[in-house]
């Protein structure tokens, strides 16, 4: 279902009939049920959190007080509790659950002094994890932070060349240590998020869930129509057929400034596009990212995410 976003409206799907009236009515009829469902399940498992931490806040001493149960609210683990190697390193802010398997296939972590190799190993939240020799440890909060990222800012935590990274301009926002979820090359801008919540990094960054992205291009020469049908029938690159879902002139008067609602996960699918048939990406900027804009938030700046935009993350389908 097509939804009405503060950004190039003209992708709209403004068929009106009956059948896709009737349709659009029972999507958002199961949408809503599937959302209060999930919703249902978030604060029943915060409960849970929330009584686990009572009892250990029972058993703690009286000196502990309120200090105790604020820090072990929503994310106290039960005694003996265990997670995933791979898991455990992407909570502590180290990387993504991809990017942390990885790590462990490459024995650069080990548990209690010991090269793991195999991702799904089950570790206890009191075992001592090492990644590249330095211990890490699951984060006490989830932090969610969104970047309207300039150009000639590199999508990583560090680089050996002393280049500019988008981890300074978040410098101030956290002691946490928080990651970037995707990447945007260095000449591309816009929405950017972080964060330490691995879960929630692997689902939108993940291939198979083809998060949706809208992207404005300004080419080198204007789009002729040709080029235009032939991009909506689908490109073929060197890693398979590249498709757009929704495609628009964003100035009708400058055929230069392209709009584009695409889907797919593949490195730097936009610009490949526009290559394959001979053109050069000027500028790029990508306005929406998983339902969230950039709008209010200027350029180079970040702001924290809402409990509502983080509830509608969390159960967001693609």
């Amino acid at each position: 279902m097509k939804r009405k976003t503060d950004n190039f409206s003209k992708f709209i799907n403004r068929k009106s009939t009956g059948a896709v009236k009737e349709e659009i009515r029972q999507e958002k009829k199961q949408i809503k049920k599937e959302r209060k469902e999930g919703i249902e399940r978030h604060f029943e498992e915060k409960r849970n959190k929330r009584a686990v931490a009572i009892s250990l806040k029972s058993e703690a001493t009286p000196e502990a007080g309120n200090q105790t149960l604020k820090e072990h609210t929503a994310t106290a683990p039960a005694p003996g509790a265990t997670l995933p190697l791979n898991k455990y390193v992407a909570h502590a802010g180290v990387s993504s659950r991809r990017a942390a398997a990885t790590m462990v296939k490459e024995g650069k972590v080990t548990v209690n002094g010991v090269v793991v190799t195999d991702p799904g190993t089950k570790v206890l939240y009191t075992d001592t994890v090492k990644v590249a020799g330095k211990k890490v440890t699951v984060s006490s909060h989830f932090v969610y932070i969104l970047l309207n990222k300039p150009k000639d800012f590199l999508t990583t935590t560090t680089d050996p060349q002393g280049r500019k990274t988008v981890q300074q301009l978040i410098s101030k926002a956290t002691e946490e240590r928080v990651y970037p979820i995707g990447r945007l090359d260095r000449n591309t801008s816009g929405v950017l998020l972080f964060t330490n919540d691995g879960d929630l990094a692997q689902k939108l960054s993940h291939p198979k869930n083809e998060m949706k992205k809208i992207y404005h291009a300004g080419l080198d020469k204007p789009l002729t129509k040709q080029h235009f049908e032939k991009i909506m029938g689908g490109i073929e690159l060197e890693d398979g057929i590249a498709k757009v879902d929704e495609m628009a002139y964003a100035d009708p008067k400058d055929k230069t400034q392209i709009g584009l609602e695409i889907h797919s996960g593949k490195n730097r699918i936009v610009r490949r596009i526009f290559a394959a048939l001979g053109y050069d990406v000027k500028t790029l900027d990508r306005v929406m990212y998983a339902g969230l804009t950039k709008k209010n938030v200027q350029r180079g700046n970040w702001r924290f995410l809402t409990e509502k935009e983080i509830r509608a993350l969390k159960y967001l389908k693609a």
